[in-house]
C-alpha cells in the first residue's frame, strides 16, 4: 500500500520588511525550504514537495516579484541583500531555527549569498545549476564562451524585455522552459503549461522577475559601456555550510566552467554532474534530483 498524497497548503507570510510572500507547505519535521529560479515559481518544486513532505516540513515560496508574492516597483528592491532578508524572515515566520535550503538558478544565487550571511541558519545547502558569485564573476570577466552564453541577460535587463517575452502568449518563455525540458527527456503536461502561463500573466510578475537581472551587477559587458562585472573577493563569499551542487552539464546558459575552483570557496562540497541534464534538470529528472538530495540530507 502507498500513503495517500498529502494536500499542499497555500499560505501567505506578512514579513516585517513589508513583503507579503506566498508559499506552499506540506508535511512536518525539519524545514526544507525550496527556492525557485527564473522564470519559475513555487510550482518548480512540486515533485520535491511530494517526496520530502513525507518526512520533512517542505516549503516552496514564490520569491518577491513572482506569481502571488508582493511585487515592488523599484529595481533596487531586487538587490541581493533584500532577497536574502526575505528568506531569513520567512524562516523566522515559519518558526524554524535552521533549515535545509534547496535552490535553483536565481534562487541559487540568493541561496549562495544566504549561506555566506547566515550559515547558522542552515543545516545543509543544495544548489542546482546556479553558479557561486565569485566563479560567475570570474567567468564573465575572463571566459568569452560564458559571456556569449550570458548575452541574453542584457536583453532581459533592457526596456523591451517585457514585450519580447510576453508577445504571442509568452511564446519565448514557453520555448526556453517547458519546450526545452520536454525536448531533453522531461514531461511538460498541459496542466504545467496552464500553471506557468497563469503565473507569468499576473500583473507585474514579468517585470518583477526581470528586475532580478536589472538589479544585479553580474552580467556580461553591455555594448554601451563595455564595463566588466566586478571582481569579487573570495574571502568575502566563503561558504562553510555542507553543500551539494547538482549540475546539468547541458546547461547552455551557465557553463561548467562555473564549477572550476568552487572547492576553494566551499569548505564542505560535493558536486554531482549530470551529463545528460540541462539547466532544467529538476524537471527532466525529478526522481534523480530528489534521490541525490535525500542521500545528501540523510547523511
Amino acid at each position: 500500500m502507498t500513503a495517500e498524497p498529502m494536500e499542499l497548503e497555500h499560505k501567505y507570510a506578512a514579513l516585517p520588511n513589508g513583503m507579503r510572500l506566498h508559499y506552499v507547505s506540506v508535511g512536518s519535521g525539519l524545514l526544507m525550504l525550496f527556492v525557485h529560479g527564473f522564470p519559475e515559481f513555487w510550482y518548480e518544486w512540486k515533485d520535491q514537495l511530494a517526496e520530502f513532505g513525507r518526512d520533512h516540513r517542505a516549503v516552496a515560496l514564490d520569491m518577491r516579484g513572482y506569481n502571488l508574492s508582493a511585487k515592488p516597483a523599484e529595481v533596487s528592491a531586487y538587490k541581493a541583500k533584500h532577497l536574502v532578508e526575505d528568506l531569513r524572515l520567512l524562516i523566522e515566520h515559519l518558526g524554524a531555527e535552521r533549515c535545509v535550503m534547496v535552490a535553483h538558478d536565481w534562487g541559487g544565487a540568493v541561496a549562495w549569498n544566504f549561506a555566506v550571511a547566515y550559515p547558522e541558519r542552515l543545516e545543509r545547502l543544495v544548489i542546482v545549476n546556479a553558479p557561486h558569485p565569485v566563479t560567475f564573476a570570474r567567468e564573465l570577466r575572463h571566459n568569452p564562451a560564458q559571456r556569449a552564453a550570458s548575452a541574453y541577460m542584457n536583453l532581459f535587463r533592457s526596456q523591451k524585455a517585457e514585450r519580447v517575452l510576453s508577445e504571442h502568449n509568452h511564446a519565448r518563455l514557453v520555448r526556453m522552459t517547458l519546450d526545452a525540458w520536454a525536448a531533453n527527456g522531461g514531461a511538460a503536461t498541459e496542466g504545467d503549461r496552464r500553471a506557468y502561463l497563469e503565473a507569468w500573466s499576473r500583473p507585474g510578475a514579468l517585470t518583477g522577475s526581470l528586475n532580478y537581472y536589472r538589479a544585479s551587477p553580474l552580467h556580461p559587458p553591455e555594448a554601451s559601456s563595455g564595463e566588466l562585472p566586478p571582481q569579487l573577493d573570495p574571502a568575502m563569499f566563503r561558504v562553510q555550510v555542507p553543500t551539494l551542487v547538482i549540475w546539468g552539464e547541458r546547461d547552455e546558459a551557465l557553463l561548467t566552467g562555473n564549477l572550476d575552483g568552487l572547492e576553494a570557496m566551499v569548505d564542505r562540497l560535493q558536486v554531482v554532474r549530470i551529463s545528460e541534464g540541462s539547466h532544467w534538470v529538476v524537471h527532466e529528472q525529478p526522481a534523480r534530483v530528489s534521490s541525490l538530495i535525500r542521500a545528501f540530507v540523510s547523511r
